[in-house]
């Protein structure tokens, strides 16, 4: 299968997951799937009415897993939907943002669990719960590079697959990583906006602090 792009150790393919990544060679699994909760954007801003395809339900993201057997896998989701099976420990992702949720509740959510699954992690032991605050400049359900950059750190050597790619955030941490890593991405829009991301190149430290 053609790359739709292919630079500096990361690929991107444009396909559906379910029918690329058994061509796809790679040794950790880390993704931001459709959750199945049928998100559609209702903030005011240029994200409004955007939705995720596939987000009916876990189908996709339960394939996907099934495939992928026992494999190191990292996997973000909602409590609203059930962990994948094989789960063997839940992380979770504080955004130190308000969101709207069940305003019959004096609660608002600000969090997203992430699921564990496989073997192999490496890295001291910390909080299972990760603090980091991002924005979403190029998809309704971006996620901050620090906060894939700090789940990469605890990751096993290998290539990095993530199926679900989006806006290539995770490709993009891979790469400030110097890991290799693989993209899947069912929209083309977010194929190009990643392959633009990418393009940009990594600045050495000190060119981003001088």
């Amino acid at each position: 299968m053609k790359p739709y792009y292919q630079q500096d150790g990361i690929t991107i393919y444009h396909g559906d997951c379910r029918d690329v990544l058994a061509e796809v060679t790679a040794d950790v699994l880390v993704t931001d799937p459709p959750y199945g909760v049928a998100f559609a954007c209702r903030w005011a801003n240029k994200f409004q009415g955007t939705t995720i395809l596939n987000d009916g339900d876990t189908a996709a993201r339960d394939a996907v897993l099934a495939h992928w057997g026992d494999k190191p896998a990292l996997v973000f989701g909602s409590w609203k939907c059930g962990k994948p099976s094989r789960t063997k420990a839940v992380l979770i992702w504080d955004k130190g943002t308000v969101g709207m949720g069940d305003l019959s509740v004096p609660w608002f959510p600000c969090t997203e669990e992430i699921y564990v699954i496989g073997r192999g992690w490496v890295g001291t032991r910390t909080a299972a719960v990760i603090r980091c605050v991002g924005r979403n400049d190029y998809h309704p359900t971006e996620k901050p590079v620090p906060l894939m950059m700090t789940l990469l750190a605890k990751c096993p050597a290998g290539i990095i697959v993530d199926p679900f790619m989006g806006s290539g955030t995770t490709l993009l941490a891979a790469k400030k990583a110097g890991r290799q890593a693989v993209g899947i991405e069912i929209e083309e829009r977010y194929c190009e906006i990643a392959a633009g991301r990418l393009a940009q190149g990594v600045l050495p430290l000190w060119s981003a602090v001088g």
